[in-house]
């Protein structure tokens, strides 16, 4: 489904990353835009067989320079994410490719200080669910460790010797798995990604019960 051509792009964009090289190769930008636009249709497709998948979309190529030291103007990746439909299904998936191939995966990012603090008041009363959910062998095997910055010690207001400080500690809960670059060229990729995103989904669906519903388990929608 991913052309050889689209990974060759990337690549060359990498090593010649500047606004006359782009425009002289526009075409070949658009072309691996639209091969990345085939492989969200056939992988949205999917997903709505076990989901209801709202949109799927591709970021931006160009990045916003303003505030940051490196001042290339495009992404050496291309990017996006699929939103599920409906305030009970929390979580997106996402993907990047880059020259190598395609990662995937999901979670939350930037969760705002009101879902952060929820999430660890639950892991603090009771963390043994969420655990049993990342370390399930299906889970753990397709992604392993979750992914994500953390504070440095504990969050205010917890304790630092709680018996789930590990995950207490983190800002962001996130998981990825890269395939290689000869299945991310695989005819058989749309199957490949939607399998993995599904594989994903006790971790949606734990975080989706805990982000709507409050420490008495009532419903908040």
């Amino acid at each position: 489904m991913l052309k050889k051509s689209t990974l060759q792009f990337i690549k060359d964009l990498e090593a010649n990353n500047n606004r006359p090289w782009f425009e002289e190769h526009k075409a070949d930008y658009l072309k691996a835009k639209e091969n990345v636009g085939e492989l969200v249709e056939a992988v949205k497709e999917l997903l709505n067989q076990t989901d209801v998948i709202e949109f799927g979309r591709t970021y931006r190529i160009y990045r916003d320079v303003r505030f940051s030291k490196n001042k290339t103007p495009y992404k050496n990746f291309i990017g996006g994410y699929f939103r599920r439909m409906g305030a009970e299904r929390r979580g997106s998936y996402i993907f990047r490719i880059d020259a190598q191939g395609l990662s995937v995966g999901g979670g939350f990012y930037g969760p705002n200080k009101e879902d952060l603090l929820r999430i660890r008041k639950e892991l603090e009363m009771d963390g043994e669910l969420f655990k049993a959910a990342i370390t399930a062998p299906t889970f753990y095997n397709t992604y392993g460790e979750m992914l994500g910055e953390k504070v440095k010690t504990s969050p205010r207001g917890f304790d630092k010797t709680h018996p789930h400080i590990d995950v207490i500690r983190h800002k962001q809960f996130y998981f990825s798995k890269t395939f290689t670059k000869k299945e991310s060229l695989s005819a058989k990729l749309p199957t490949m990604v939607a399998e993995t995103y599904q594989n994903i989904r006790p971790f949606f669906d734990y975080m989706s019960n805990v982000l709507t519903t409050d420490l008495n388990g009532e419903s908040l929608l």
